[in-house]
Formats: C-alpha cells, sequence, structure tokens
C-alpha cells in the first residue's frame, strides 16, 4: 500500500487490524485523530479517484451501440 497523506506530507505504507500505521522512513505508531481524519481523507480521495478510473476503462471497453 501506498497513500499519499498530503495535510501530513506523509506516505502510509501499512496498517494493522489495532489501528497502527506505518509510514514511509518511520516506525509503526497509534495516529492521532487529527492524523486519522487527514488519512480517512486522503483513502477516500483515493477511492473516488479509482472509480473513476474503473468506470473510464470499463467504458472504454465495452461494446459500442449505435442508434
Amino acid at each position: 500500500m501506498r497513500l499519499y497523506v498530503e495535510p501530513m506530507d506523509a506516505v502510509l505504507v501499512d496498517f494493522d487490524e489495532r489501528g497502527q500505521v506505518c509510514f514511509e522512513d518511520e516506525e509503526w505508531s497509534k495516529p492521532s485523530l487529527q492524523e486519522i481524519r487527514a488519512i480517512l481523507y486522503a483513502a477516500e480521495n483515493e477511492m473516488a479517484s479509482l472509480r473513476e478510473l474503473v468506470e473510464a476503462l470499463d467504458a472504454s471497453i465495452a461494446p459500442r451501440t449505435t442508434d
């Protein structure tokens, strides 16, 4: 995983089921509430971008119909 978290200017590279995170070149840590919000915001934005990509690629290979 690589998620750029712009407000923190950091790249999230891993997480665990206990809510700990690991940022690039840092140790595992429990994020603060503010950091959690920044991570969630970045993740939501990334998911929206990926959804757009999937839809665009799906549309590009879908059979075209002519009316």
